[in-house]
């Protein structure tokens, strides 16, 4: 299989564990957050940036990529990493919950979906041999299996043909995936019906994948919901391959989704709202443009050592944002990537040394004390 995992160390009171993904582009240290460059990039990031704040893996999007500026044209430049200068691990979407959220854009048959892009109204068709045909030419790392993502909440009957249909898709995508260097992960669908979950991880697990994402989570459903699902279904994958939570990236979730067995995580949250002028501390989330902080000279989080709280106060920063400088949202973004990527490398050096719970709960203490609203 082109991606190993390595099981180091797991924690004897939770499910939180650390591993290394071997993949042909680098190591792996999980668990691990993964910055989302949907279009061949991170927001306001350069590549450079990226590495030196601990980026291990980024993920790019399969649907946009798609529509600009083609498969193709990446192909013919060298494949993803060359064209986006990144020569660490790259982990693709699909693209299924993008389709299947432009809503009265798309229709999904047997066959796949056909959509209308959001960019210019120009009609499309994707099938699961189509997907794999174009995340073959990105040439990431990982990609993943085309699948029908449920929305929440949905009725019993909907979710069950989606999660078998994700089923019968992901069994052609592995049939029309054949490039070696590559990885495809299944993914479990089954919204937040118990039996669902686990008729499809028992299904997409029969269908021996090297990794295995949940999807359909963190799409509108409460927070407790969600962890009740992965508690009963994480057990259900493989011990000796990865997991990967789709689209959850806040810090409590991080926290929670490590202690129920996760591996891996991707979300837009920390770049999107650093470009609208939200920032994650140690004490919580600090809206940067309010009044309070214009004669704030403080670093924006006195505990972060990265190049924004470095150099710059918070007084600055809520300048920028109100003159409305492109520096902001680059400080904001580098800010917050570092701190979830900081966060994920304590939780790996805590589980590590055994103290995993106590360091889950002296964060969440400090992290929600002192939250803004």
């Amino acid at each position: 299989m082109p991606v190993r995992y390595e099981l180091i160390k797991e924690c004897k009171e939770t499910k939180a564990r650390v591993g290394r993904l071997h993949t042909p582009h680098g190591v792996i240290d999980t668990p691990v957050f993964m910055p989302v460059g949907t279009q061949a990039t991170v927001k306001t990031m350069t590549p450079e940036e990226l590495k030196e704040i601990g980026a291990q893996i980024i993920l790019a999007n399969t649907y946009h990529l798609y529509l600009r500026p083609g498969h193709e044209l990446i192909k013919e430049a060298g494949g993803l990493h060359r064209f986006m200068h990144w020569d660490r691990p790259i982990l693709t979407d699909s693209g299924g919950f993008q389709v299947f959220s432009l809503g009265p854009l798309r229709n999904i048959t047997e066959e796949g979906v056909t959509f209308k892009s959001h960019l210019d109204g120009s009609s499309h068709f994707l099938s699961p041999e189509k997907v794999m045909e174009i995340e073959m030419a990105l040439g990431s790392t990982i990609a993943m299996a085309f699948d029908e993502c449920a929305p929440y909440p949905s009725s019993y009957e909907y979710a069950r043909a989606a999660m078998e249909r994700t089923t019968r898709w992901a069994k052609r995508c592995k049939a029309a995936h054949h490039k070696e260097d590559q990885a495809l992960f299944g993914i479990v669908q089954g919204v937040t019906y118990r039996d669902l979950r686990e008729q499809s991880a028992a299904e997409i697990v029969e269908i021996d994948f090297p990794g295995y994402a949940i999807g359909g989570l963190s799409v509108g459903e409460p927070k407790p919901l969600m962890y009740e699902v992965l508690d009963y279904t994480v057990p259900l994958l493989p011990k000796d391959k990865p997991r990967y939570l789709m689209g959850v990236g806040s810090p409590d979730c991080l926290l929670e989704g490590v202690a129920l067995g996760v591996d891996m995580f991707d979300c837009v949250l920390p770049t999107r709202i650093a470009r609208n002028g939200t920032c994650l501390t140690s004490r919580g989330k600090v809206v940067i443009r309010n009044a309070a902080y214009a004669r704030d000279f403080s670093p924006l989080d006195p505990e972060c050592d990265c190049y924004t709280c470095r150099n710059y106060s918070r007084a600055y920063l809520r300048h920028l944002f109100k003159a409305e400088e492109v520096l902001a949202l680059r400080l904001a973004t580098i800010h917050n990537l570092y701190f979830l990527l900081r966060l994920m490398e304590g939780i790996r050096q805590a589980i590590l040394e055994d103290r995993f719970v106590e360091f889950k709960r002296q964060f969440m203490a400090k992290y929600e004390g002192d939250q803004e609203e």
